[in-house]
């Protein structure tokens, strides 16, 4: 009997989500310019791809992967407020390769 709502307020917290991570993976970075992140709709949720600078991939990741999972635990406590899915994937920005 509920359908799917696609407000306003949807895309307003989507793109509160989106700066949310930005700026925490820019206070991680040696480069914060490299650091873009990307909101892609995936059936009943969100995919937010952060992208970062190659000499940057393990400031984000942290060791053993903590740093991620931190991110990721703050992303499911919005997600349960919200009632929205939202994950997040880490990929390393194209042509950031050292020579």
């Amino acid at each position: 009997m509920t359908q799917p709502m696609q407000t306003a307020g949807e895309e307003d917290y989507v793109k509160n989500m989106v700066a949310l991570v930005t700026e925490i993976a820019r206070a991680l970075v040696d480069s914060p310019d490299s650091v873009s992140v990307e909101a892609i709709q995936d059936g009943d949720g969100t995919v937010l791809r952060l992208r970062v600078a190659a000499s940057d991939i393990g400031k984000v990741i942290g060791k053993q992967g903590r740093t991620a999972r931190s991110l990721r635990t703050i992303l499911a406590a919005a997600s349960m407020k919200l009632r929205h899915r939202f994950s997040l994937d880490i990929v390393e920005e194209e042509g950031s390769q050292g020579a």
